[in-house]
């Protein structure tokens, strides 16, 4: 038997603290000041505030600013290419920037390309192609997909703390049929790592994994890579034939073989399509909205890893020249870097004029080029101008 009592308004002593309820059910809180020690376990939806909030957190962390940690989540800017057949056997940066696929050992193949088959609110997405099956898996071989983070960028986890936090990623995932993946965390400067099996779907899907705080091993405070963020998508015995402990930091110092158990695999038939977009990583248990950042804004996160200029004949590099000595014809310039760089790029130049170059391309001068860029060399041509029409610079981790 259960009775009810018909109540519209509860009142505090003071007169001013009430909870009045309307004919509808609906409640409305004046001049309250709801604790944690005031409302245990709840689960409070829909809420609009007509006055000022004051908390000191959301989600267990900043109020604002930005909050994933993901460079290019939305997979926007694809500076090197936006489509690349014929992958396996090998790992790169392929297409969208900061993204690295390792696909090595394996005699299956795959195209990336740089998709617009999106969920709503995105316009891009990477698409995995499966052109060639490989269903004969060697031990040694494996298909991840990884984003790559500098120790500095990531200190606000507090990893190896006694106040560590817990770390969330979410994404968006669309494939041709069910497969069981794995997300990992790996602590590169600790050799830990931690990992999470899901199911994908054959429709756009958010997948949502929170991570466990880590109190053992900080990161270390550099520009090298300390940590990355992977999606397993097919993988050999060296990496699947341990044990599974579902959100669990543990030591790979002896062994992989825990990163990939119970996986399927992508390669398993040249009908396998895989998409994902909207990749998020962020501190604290709850997934917040993704953040949408403009293009302007990836492109600058990205070209601290890499820079292509897209060089054109209206816009070569110009280098002039500074001695026409005998055969030689020695040449100088300079290119300042849109935006600072991580390290010291590795450079790549092609030449468009003057001459092949005596003692091969053009190099590059000085000691620190995250900057600017020095350029000079010999050609064998008596053109007064030389120019620079391809130029690549990675400082990728």
């Amino acid at each position: 038997m259960t009775s009810t009592i018909g109540v519209k308004k509860i009142q505090y002593p003071n007169g001013t603290n009430s909870i009045t309820i309307d004919s509808s059910g609906s409640a409305a809180i004046t001049t309250a000041n709801i604790t944690t020690a005031a409302i245990t376990t709840a689960n409070v939806t829909n809420v609009t505030a007509t006055g000022t909030v004051n908390t000191p957190s959301i989600n267990g962390g900043q109020i604002g600013g930005r909050r994933n940690l993901v460079i290019n989540g939305a997979m926007q800017v694809a500076q090197r290419n936006t489509t690349q057949a014929s992958i396996g056997g090998n790992t790169n940066y392929w297409t969208v920037d900061r993204h690295k696929l390792y696909a090595p050992n394996t005699a299956g193949r795959l195209t990336m390309t740089q998709d617009t088959d999106t969920p709503d609110g995105f316009g891009d997405s990477i698409k995995f192609d499966c052109t060639t099956a490989d269903t004969s898996i060697a031990a040694n071989e494996y298909m991840l997909l990884e984003q790559s983070f500098e120790g500095e960028s990531l200190q606000l986890f507090k990893k190896g703390t006694s106040n560590a936090e817990q770390i969330t990623v979410s994404f968006y995932m669309k494939t041709n049929k069910a497969f069981t993946f794995m997300c990992e965390l790996n602590d590169f400067d600790n050799n830990r790592v931690n990992t999470q099996r899901f199911t994908t779907s054959t429709s756009w899907t958010r997948h949502i994994l929170t991570f466990a705080a880590d109190t053992a091993g900080a990161l270390d405070n550099n520009t090298d890579r300390s940590f990355g963020l992977g999606i397993w998508m097919h993988a050999g015995s060296n990496f699947t034939g341990g044990t599974y402990v579902a959100n669990a930091w543990q030591s790979r110092s002896a062994s992989d073989n825990m990163r990939a158990v119970g996986i399927g695999s992508f390669f398993d038939n040249t009908d396998n399509l895989v998409r994902i977009t909207g990749l998020q990583m962020e501190v604290g248990s709850q997934a917040t909205a993704f953040e949408h950042r403009s293009f302007g804004e990836e492109l600058t996160l990205c070209q601290r890893y890499y820079q292509d200029p897209k060089i054109t004949a209206d816009s070569y590099i110009w280098l002039h020249p500074i001695t026409t000595s005998g055969t030689s014809h020695f040449r100088r310039g300079s290119f300042l870097l849109p935006t600072p760089m991580r390290a010291s790029p590795t450079v790549s130049i092609t030449m468009a004029t003057g001459g092949s170059f005596v003692n091969g391309a053009p190099t590059t001068e000085g000691n620190d080029q995250r900057n600017k860029l020095g350029l000079n060399g010999d050609t064998s041509g008596a053109n007064y101008y030389t120019s620079v029409n391809s130029l690549k610079l990675d400082a990728e981790l």
